[in-house]
């Protein structure tokens, strides 16, 4: 009997139902999630123990669906929480355990904005096993040949064919059935990014807080955790915990943090407040391919913002070391997104989040107006992918910087730009000049420690002053229009 003939097993499920409240509506994706993985769970490990019983095994996301008949009268201020057209949206979910006050929110705003109920129910795409036994330590899925039988015969695998970025690239509109979007991703996508993040962080998804900091330097790592005891020592800070790699937490000041043995590709950290709302450190390492890999599954979380501050070149004579550098444009030469979003796309910057990080700078700086231009430029940042693109002739890139108005250098900054406005998540960059290569001062051993002695620590708390006050910022306002496109999902 050829797999496609195999009697199908799949878990007994309520029947879809209509809700016009938003937590009964994530109750019911809950139980629907737990249904499917639990079943999947349970027939794994007695199909790892006694081998197949002759069916194929499958369960489903669970699905959000929502019928309109005419177009909604919403407050044009507020760029989310409505879908553009009348018809029938929908979108599979997983997690809705981490994605709970994130769901309630948007299932929110479709109540009230539409005045019609949303629908629970199964959706119609399998769950793969190795996403639904995440959760569970107990169980391991062996590679293919490794156990009895061949598993994606008897369960349904990761298909890449279908996780893919159409929805926020622009490229998908309505499904086969006329079906449109309603989320700016599939639930295969988002348990795909999970994996990923666990994998590359060494910390749980639960732990990412909604202000994400990135940096490319580890210097910042033992300046975050300083601050987070600082914090965990202040019962007023709000702040609750402070995660390490390996998912270890600490909620006291003084308590230990073992050293790990291997760190992982991209160390995570993480301050964090009982409402999500604290900050997570990436320190993503160098160069655009790294940026991206961090952005790109960092996204699915919908994190409200996130900033690089990390170290650059600086361009102009008149900048010294341990200035700062504000991003307000950004010359793309890291091509790792070329295909996703072309070069001819402006990444507009952001209001909100470049006057969080200039008021932070002034704050910590304590200076302001004319005088703050003694530490700070604003201007354009070149993002290269060419390490030593200062050995390459001149007329070549250095010609585009100059042309440009280019007045700093890195490998990250552009590409997180370019992804946050790729993914609507809100970004912005603030930058440390650490060499001046055009000017003969190289990034060599010695010249720089001084400078990242003093200066590291007041650029990380530059970025987190600029996160707090992005915290307190109501979302409809920080989540800029300038983000969404004419043809949105609702869901931000």
């Amino acid at each position: 009997m050829t797999p496609q003939h195999i009697p199908v097993l799949t878990p007994d499920v309520p029947v879809p139902e209509s809700f016009d409240n938003a937590a009964a509506a994530v109750d019911r994706l809950t139980e629907l999630y737990g249904i499917a993985t639990t079943f999947l769970c349970a027939q794994f490990r007695d199909a790892l123990t006694n081998g197949p019983d002759g069916h194929r095994i499958r369960a489903f996301y669970p699905e959000i669906r929502i019928t309109t008949t005419s177009f909604a009268q919403i407050d044009s201020r507020l760029s989310y929480g409505h879908v553009a057209e009348p018809g029938v949206h929908a979108a599979t979910i997983t997690r809705p355990d981490l994605f709970r006050n994130y769901l309630e929110q948007q299932i929110d705003l479709l109540l009230s904005n539409h005045g019609v109920p949303v629908t629970i129910g199964a959706s119609t795409t399998p769950i793969p096993v190795h996403f639904a036994v995440a959760s569970d330590n107990s169980i391991v899925v062996p590679q293919e040949g490794a156990a009895d039988f061949t598993l994606r015969d008897i369960f349904d695998v990761p298909d890449l064919s279908t996780t893919n970025d159409d929805i926020v690239n622009g490229m998908h509109s309505h499904d086969e059935m006329g079906v449109g979007p309603l989320a700016p991703f599939t639930a295969q996508r988002v348990d795909y990014s999970l994996a990923r993040l666990s994998h590359y962080t060494a910390t749980d998804p639960e732990h990412f807080q909604n202000h994400v900091l990135f940096t490319n330097y580890q210097f910042y790592v033992t300046e975050f955790e300083a601050y987070a005891r600082e914090m965990l020592a202040d019962p007023a800070s709000g702040y609750t915990s402070f995660v390490s790699t390996g998912n270890v937490e600490i909620t006291t000041a003084d308590a230990e943090i073992p050293t790990v043995d291997k760190q992982p590709q991209m160390p995570t950290y993480h301050l964090k407040r009982a409402d999500g709302g604290g900050i997570t450190l990436v320190n993503i390492g160098v160069g655009p391919s790294n940026a991206k890999t961090a952005t790109d599954h960092i996204a699915v979380l919908r994190p409200h913002a996130w900033v690089m501050v990390g170290h650059c070149a600086g361009l102009r004579n008149s900048q010294s070391l341990g200035d700062f550098v504000l991003a307000h444009a950004y010359l793309r030469e890291d091509h790792v997104l070329d295909d996703d979003l072309p070069v001819w796309i402006p990444i507009p910057a952001l209001a909100e989040v470049q006057v969080a990080l200039e008021q932070a700078v002034a704050d910590v700086t304590e200076l302001s107006g004319y005088d703050l231009k003694r530490v700070m430029r604003t201007g354009t940042v070149a993002t290269i992918d060419n390490r030593n693109w200062e050995l390459r002739e001149h007329t070549g890139p250095v010609q585009r910087l100059s042309q440009s108005r280019s007045i700093a250098l890195d490998m990250e900054s552009a590409t997180i730009a370019a992804n946050g406005y790729r993914f609507r998540v809100p970004y912005g960059t603030l930058l440390c000049v650490s060499d001046k290569p055009l000017h003969g001062e190289l990034k060599l051993p010695g010249m720089a420690s001084d400078f990242y002695k003093t200066q590291v620590a007041r650029h990380l708390l530059i970025g987190i002053r600029a996160m707090e006050a992005l915290r307190e910022m109501p979302l409809e306002r920080l989540h800029s229009r300038k983000l969404r496109s004419f043809d949105e999902t609702a869901f931000l």
